[in-house]
């Protein structure tokens, strides 16, 4: 084989190999870096067919014509469905020591095999999988690493009180809540955006938390039974709230009851001293568990805001907020009731509610053009859509809805969903693929558009919505999903 030839097959495998592991990190880091949720809970295994298994067997059956190939399908292919996600890969340190250990594999191994005279078509499988057993052990070993020395951390801070929060509904706004309110009198640290994983928490305890810090709140999520556990005994929280509970992530759990199960794991810190229920989980007595949700009377909400009352052990607190959302009462409840055991005065409480700022992406309202816009986009819950449904409801002009529908929930729940929709909105633009038959055998909004691609929505806006129009995004579903 002349040297022109084997340079252009050299260069080609390391090329197709790094576009190949490229793709199956990315694919990676959407679902927590587990290859068994890549392979069997994808929400579009068809990708995997066309951006992977096809030319995969493509490249050993094909011989010379594969070049032609790579070049004018595999890599534009790659190259536009890279440029159309909206959830693209991030170059975490993770990531790149994965493409390092990759590139660098590729390249050793075709080394060797030219020098050999060994190879009329180089490996592309054997340093894959090399590259993501290495990858994993290295994480492994560094998560360990990691972990210590956020112990440590914790440790070295005897004084430190812990919030921990899970649920299915509302984990985010309860931690923004409870932060939000004790920092008014506490130096409070809360984990960032929705970190809410032990590898998240891990990193955000290293490199962010202060350790001036009074009260660190931490949101802990699950996709499977234990890992709301191991974060519980690895921050030990002194204070526990289980929010909410419903058929969240029920492909993961398969029934309510393993649903339940797992939140209730964060019972199990060794240090606990207060927990706070919901009473959708359990009515299960013990004498460290305060159930929340019945205390909440006379609530008016609009979309100028929430004015309700609380009642604690007796003690009613008036109140006001510019939040929206009816259900927010319940997140708050809870946040005041933890308020309560720092022994904040009421004063200070009714004071804080009402300085309370709208989370981001959770029934936040903007406006812009003279338009009033919902933005409800990382709520994926039946009871905060229907809210926002209701919420849209109470608006005298054109309403507007654009939503995926339910992800990782049940074809009951999205029907509900859309009767719903049916009596409110005059517009509903329907995005992705996932629900979408579901969405065009039930939906009778009369002007309904269904888009598989997000990448025109700001265009289909455009033109079909004017001044005076309230538009509600909710729920908004990376386009992998």
């Amino acid at each position: 084989m002349e040297k022109y030839e084997l340079l252009i097959l050299f260069a080609t495998n390391t090329l197709f190999v790094t576009l190949l592991g490229w793709y199956l990190i990315t694919n990676l880091q959407w679902y927590d870096y587990k290859l068994s949720r890549v392979i069997l809970k994808h929400h579009k295994p068809h990708w995997h067919v066309l951006y992977f298994i096809i030319p995969f067997i493509t490249y050993h059956t094909t011989g010379d014509f594969f070049l032609i190939f790579f070049y004018f399908a595999v890599v534009p292919s790659l190259w536009i469905w890279n440029k159309k996600l909206d959830k693209k890969l991030v170059l975490t340190w993770r990531v790149k020591r994965f493409l390092i250990l990759l590139v660098s594999l590729v390249m050793f191994q075709n080394i060797l095999c030219t020098l050999k005279d060994a190879c009329e078509v180089y490996g592309v499988f054997m340093p894959l999988a090399l590259a993501y057993i290495g990858s994993t052990m290295i994480e492994k070993f560094l998560f360990m690493t990691y972990q210590k020395e956020a112990k440590k951390k914790l440790k070295e801070m005897p004084n430190l009180q812990i919030v921990a929060i899970t649920g299915s509904y509302g984990k985010t706004s309860i931690k923004n809540f409870v932060a939000s309110i004790l920092s008014t009198k506490f130096n409070v640290y809360a984990t960032p955006r929705s970190v809410n994983t032990l590898g998240g928490i891990t990193a955000d305890i290293n490199n962010s938390l202060p350790k001036d810090t009074d009260i660190y709140i931490c949101e802990a999520g699950a996709r499977e039974s234990g890992d709301i556990y191991d974060i519980t005994t690895f921050v030990e929280p002194q204070t526990v709230v289980v929010a909410k509970v419903g058929e969240a992530h029920i492909e993961y759990f398969k029934s309510l009851k393993n649903i339940i199960a797992t939140k209730l794991e964060i019972m199990q810190s060794p240090k606990l001293q207060n927990a706070f229920i919901h009473t959708s989980v359990t009515d299960e007595a013990h004498d460290k568990v305060t159930f929340f949700g019945d205390e909440i009377k006379n609530v008016n909400a609009t979309l100028d805001g929430i004015d309700f009352e609380l009642d604690i052990d007796g003690d009613v607190l008036k109140l006001h907020t510019d939040i929206l959302g009816n259900f927010q009462t319940i997140n708050i409840a809870v946040a005041l009731r933890i308020a309560k055991k720092f022994a904040m005065s009421d004063d200070e409480i009714i004071q804080a509610v009402a300085r309370l700022k709208p989370v981001e992406h959770r029934l936040q309202l903007l406006k812009a053009g003279g338009k009033i816009i919902l933005d409800d986009g990382y709520n994926g819950n039946i009871d905060g859509m229907l809210e926002g449904i209701r919420l849209c409801s109470l608006h005298t002009g054109r309403k507007v809805i654009v939503t995926p529908g339910l992800v990782e929930s049940s074809d009951e729940l999205n029907l509900k969903l859309i009767d719903a929709i049916n009596k409110v909105f005059d517009i509903a633009i329907v995005t992705g693929s996932l629900n979408a038959q579901l969405f065009k055998k039930n939906l009778q909004v009369k002007n309904t558009i269904m888009l598989k691609d997000k990448s025109v929505l700001t265009k289909v806006l455009g033109l079909q919505t004017t001044s005076g129009d309230i538009i509600l995004f909710a729920n908004d579903a990376p386009n992998f999903i």
